[in-house]
């Protein structure tokens, strides 16, 4: 049996189907999570182990060759390993990157997108998941492939700060 939707999830389907729905959605993520709101992520599909990011070609994401820089590579990667897996995870459950390994095939230029596909745990029990990320350009090559390894835990199991 699966766990109730989470409210990630919840706030998606709620969003998704509005005018400017998706748009909304992307900015308050980048509002909750600011590092990756810094390459305006934008939320194109989100279900339970599925998503797939957006990313413009903007002056500062890019470095000094022209091309979008390995940085904002991975922080695309990783926001779309994160929506995936926790858009399913348990409510009572939390995730946090424990390590992200990054393939570099070509230079990244232009629109971007970032999709992932995976089975999100069920129940809170503290486990590893790795997750793969697969970042193509807007003619549909794969410019990188990430490795993003998440640790799943019970919220109740957190220490306080």
């Amino acid at each position: 049996m699966r766990a109730p939707k989470n409210s990630l999830l919840k706030r998606w389907e709620r969003l998704a189907s509005m005018p400017g729905g998706r748009w909304l959605f992307s900015f308050l993520l980048g509002c909750m999570v600011p590092y990756s709101g810094s390459i305006r992520p934008r939320v194109l599909e989100l279900k339970a182990g599925h998503a797939r990011v957006a990313m413009a070609d903007r002056r500062a994401v890019r470095n000094h060759l022209r091309s979008i820089h390995a940085i904002a590579l991975i922080n695309l990667a990783e926001v779309t390993s994160g929506l995936a897996m926790l858009s399913g995870l348990d409510p009572a459950a939390r995730g946090i990157v424990t390590s992200i390994s990054m393939e570099y095939l070509k230079k990244a230029r232009g629109r971007l997108l970032g999709s992932s596909q995976c089975t999100p745990p069920v129940g809170c029990e503290e486990r590893e998941l790795e997750i793969s990320v697969v970042l193509t350009d807007a003619s549909g090559e794969t410019v990188a492939r990430a490795l993003v390894s998440w640790k799943i835990g019970s919220v109740a199991a957190s220490p306080s700060p």
